[in-house]
């Protein structure tokens, strides 16, 4: 009676704690901790996992949490918008979190179910089915319901990993495909050691050839510097969300962006996401003005963020405009967040939204096909806040483009990690462009990245600064600028399809 106690309380740890803790650890691989070795490690464990799991079920369990590890560590942050500025209350708060962890863990459970199901040797499941399916699942979370890739583990490589060198040719999702071979590729080594093979040599060696490929590939010029380098101020206003719309505090707003816009001689000022709390057609013509003669007077421009109006067709925008001396020009963004910037259904989610104290929720969507903005003697392709998370849609304004714009208000989400990932979700896009990428932000993490991903500078967070710096333009096209991500499921699609043979071949034997 024991001995069963024992068996199944290990059958427990292996099928339930186990791979949580996997998951959890994985979240070290991101900002701010940049162990990028790690996700390899647990991710090699999980595939050990599901290659002994038994059955679909078991695997499909491993797969849940992992998931459940992976997202509720590493992006329980929600909570503190929900209820610390949403304002909604706690139970009800803590029920969403959850329910929002266990959904997006629904995926790789569902790696785990479809990889149990393809059959196949057991070197093969490791070094293509598993990585496949994995990937595939990551490639999924882009688009279903808009998207949310946020952890996609391709992220946790950059910038410094050896993988995040094939950023440019592949991008993020590549990155992440070739994370799980690397996975893979240890989870051989690791099997072939226990039976004394000379198959772990093998693996090992594969695995060293792949990320010292990423080190000579991390030395490739994809871009070249066009023009001088410019000087550019980035604004962080620090303004409390739970301030930030409140009539008492707009004047006191106001009067800190003039401040930090009047103090600077930069060619390029960029203020954050929805630095002026006031509709385009409702603020100071006198104070824009202002603004915009200060830019003049530099030789240069200011973007600047604030939501902005059409009368004609009803609705609003999140947007950013430019002054100074340039024509005026809008961008409106166009990849909304979902609950915190337009309700998805309605008739289902309208209870939840009336919970939430969140100003303007029910953006409209800008056109996907915008130009960058001509400014300050180059074209800045823009990305609202979360838009920079989803790499093949800013590449719409590439090459184009000499340099990349993130302005964003982070400060949703309190001092929590998920600022400092997002910080690394741009250094990401950077890498995969081969330009700078210029972040404002109203509470941090505001910085200067250069083509590498690499931090020039950064301001404090939680601080009123103001972080001057210079920016380089840069031209030309990476591969993944080319061609997106298509590489990247030409590689899924030829992984299924042996995956699939294979499967059948050993369904026959």
């Amino acid at each position: 009676m024991r001995s069963a106690a024992l068996i199944l309380r290990a059958g427990r740890f292996k099928l339930v704690a186990f791979p949580f803790l996997l998951g959890a650890l994985t979240v070290l691989g991101f900002a701010p901790f940049y162990l990028y070795f790690i996700p390899a490690l647990t991710l090699a464990a999980l595939f050990h996992l599901w290659l002994h799991a038994g059955s679909k079920r078991a695997a499909f369990l491993i797969g849940l949490m992992f998931g459940l590890g992976l997202f509720g560590c590493g992006a329980s942050w929600v909570y503190v918008s929900m209820h610390d500025y949403g304002m909604m209350p706690l139970p009800l708060a803590v029920l969403a979190t959850l329910l929002f962890c266990s959904f997006f863990a629904l995926f790789p459970a569902l790696a785990g179910w479809l990889q149990a199901n393809l059959k196949s040797k057991s070197c093969w499941r490791l070094l293509i089915v598993m990585p496949t399916s994995f990937a595939l699942y990551e490639w999924c979370l882009g688009w279903v319901f808009t998207g949310f890739p946020w952890l996609t583990l391709g992220y946790s490589q950059a910038p410094a990993s050896p993988l995040a060198g094939y950023a440019p040719l592949l991008g993020v999702y590549g990155v992440s495909l070739l994370l799980a071979l690397s996975a893979g590729l240890i989870a051989v080594a690791y099997n072939a050691w226990r039976t004394t093979s000379g198959r772990a040599w093998v693996a090992m060696g594969s695995l060293l050839v792949l990320w010292f490929g990423g080190v000579g590939l991390h030395e490739v010029a994809w871009t070249q510097p066009t023009g001088k380098p410019l000087t550019v101020s980035l604004l962080q206003g620090n303004i409390a969300q739970d301030m930030k719309w409140r009539e008492d505090r707009l004047r006191s707003t106001l009067a800190i962006y003039r401040e930090q816009v009047l103090a600077s001689d930069s060619q390029l000022i960029i203020l954050p996401e929805t630095a002026i709390p006031l509709f385009y057609d409702n603020v100071p013509i006198t104070y824009l003005e202002e603004l915009a003669q200060h830019a003049r007077h530099n030789g240069g421009d200011i973007i600047l963020g604030l939501p902005e109006r059409d009368f004609v067709q009803r609705a609003y925008f999140n947007s950013v405009l430019s002054l100074g001396t340039a024509p005026t020009q809008f961008y409106r963004k166009q990849h909304l967040v979902p609950f915190g910037e337009f309700v998805p259904l309605k008739p289902v989610f309208a209870g939840i939204i009336a919970a939430m104290q969140i100003p303007l929720t029910d953006f409209a969507r800008g056109a996907p096909t915008q130009r960058p903005l001509a400014v300050a003697g180059q074209q800045v392709a823009m990305a609202i806040c979360y838009e920079d998370v989803f790499g093949e849609e800013l590449i719409r304004q590439l090459p184009t483009a000499t340099l990349l714009v993130n302005v964003s208000n982070d400060a949703w989400f309190g001092d929590s990690i998920a600022p400092r990932q997002h910080l690394q979700i741009s250094q990401m896009r950077a890498l995969e462009s081969g330009r700078y990428m210029l972040r404002a932000t109203n509470t941090g993490v505001t910085a200067i990245l250069n083509e590498k991903g690499r931090v020039l500078d950064q301001a404090p967070v939680f601080h009123t600064a103001v972080l001057h710096g210079k920016a380089q333009g840069m031209t030309g096209s990476t591969p993944y600028v080319r061609w997106g991500n298509r590489p990247f499921l030409v590689f899924v699609v030829l992984g299924f399809a042996f995956a699939l043979v294979s499967s059948r071949r050993t369904s026959r034997t």
